[in-house]
């Protein structure tokens, strides 16, 4: 089976940087996978992609060495092996609180007997290999999202789950679960300490903890915490922001040039 390259990347002590799909188009996920991401994320959950967009989205991505993966809608079994047998290399599952959540969780992501996930892998053989079956759960990634003041005080628990390799951050969510700001950098001490005890329990567990950032700054921070997987935005926010700009350095030199023209 084709090894999955974060995994590899990890063990050799790098972190790594992940890309954000939520546009549902084949050509915006080819020039995000080409721009040397170690791995890109589809968004099932708040982007527009529905289901008919996966696997070409998959196969766009898969022209590099980009690792595939994608985010589910929720916690739910039909939805999830489904993107693993269209060739997801991890999946990224929202809003984990509980125990048996996570449990559900790899359940639906793991064959027996570590889970009970179907066997089907309709395209996931033909990207992972002819003993993709054999192999997948040692290969394919599960995530859960800690996005609660709840998941934090589970989270001892939860990170004892077999089958689970690691948890991931949405720090919008996890402000509003704390009565403060929904935003990718947070200025609260409260949201600020519930991110850092987060990647402090998990790394303690010897599992991968990942986060959602809004730039290379707060990236940067977050591996200073402790992070090993962090998301750069995703692709509308870094397409409107260099539209927003660009526009405004155009704007901004215009009278000048204007003035020197005459």
């Amino acid at each position: 089976m084709r090894p999955n390259k974060l995994r590899e990347t990890w063990k050799s002590g790098a972190n790594t940087i992940n890309g954000w799909l939520g546009i549902p188009s084949t050509m915006s996920a080819e020039v995000v996978a080409n721009a040397g991401f170690e791995s890109v994320t589809i968004d099932m959950q708040h982007g527009c992609v529905p289901f008919e967009m996966v696997v070409p989205m998959f196969q766009a991505i898969c022209t590099t060495d980009a690792v595939p993966m994608i985010r589910v809608p929720w916690n739910e079994p039909g939805i999830i092996m489904r993107v693993l047998d269209a060739g997801a290399y991890g999946v990224i599952c929202p809003m984990i609180n509980t125990v048996e959540e996570v449990k559900a969780l790899v359940q639906a992501s793991r064959y027996p007997p570590l889970g009970g996930r179907s066997n089907g892998p309709f395209r996931a053989s033909i990207y992972g290999g002819a003993d993709y079956v054999k192999h997948a759960n040692d290969e394919v990634l599960v995530f859960a999202m800690i996005e609660t003041e709840t998941a934090i005080a589970n989270l001892p628990e939860i990170l004892k789950v077999e089958g689970l390799d690691g948890v991931y951050v949405g720090p919008s969510d996890l402000g509003l679960s704390m009565g403060e700001e929904a935003t990718l950098a947070p200025t609260s001490q409260k949201v600020i300490d519930g991110i850092k005890k987060i990647a402090d329990l998990t790394n303690k567990a010897g599992l991968i903890p990942g986060v959602h950032c809004d730039g290379a700054d707060t990236m940067l921070t977050r591996y200073g915490q402790g992070y090993r997987f962090g998301s750069l935005l995703n692709d509308t926010r870094l397409l409107a922001t260099a539209c927003i700009n660009g526009i405004k350095a155009v704007r901004r030199e215009a009278p000048a040039a204007a003035s020197k023209s005459y």
